[in-house]
């Protein structure tokens, strides 16, 4: 599927709805895919277990779809894909935050 001129690939059609988090993180980096997701917990398992590669945390408020997928954009349209795929990003509405990923 391609969104936004980005190719984009859900967990679900990669038969993954219902995977661990671990497992949606060593699936996205063994497909060199950016990892989107608005649940705070991957920053733990990013930091903490060494997993994955390239993750963007969507912490916005009002969470409207359409508010989150505008932030998205304007983020996918900022920075580099090299950036973004090294890098656990925090991303707000105001701001944006980017910190390294482990080695």
């Amino acid at each position: 599927m391609v969104d936004e001129g980005h190719d984009v690939v859900r967990a679900a059609e990669l038969g993954l709805s219902r995977a661990k988090d671990e497992t949606l993180l060593q699936v996205a980096q063994e497909l060199e895919r950016i990892f989107v997701t608005r649940d705070r917990d991957f920053g733990n398992l990013v930091f903490v277990k060494s997993l994955g590669s390239g993750v963007l945390y969507l912490r916005l408020l009002p969470s409207t779809q359409e508010a989150v997928h505008a932030e998205l954009a304007r983020v996918l349209a900022l920075y580099s894909a090299d950036k973004l795929q090294s890098a656990f990003a925090v991303i707000e509405s105001d701001r944006h935050r980017f910190r390294k990923l482990p080695q």
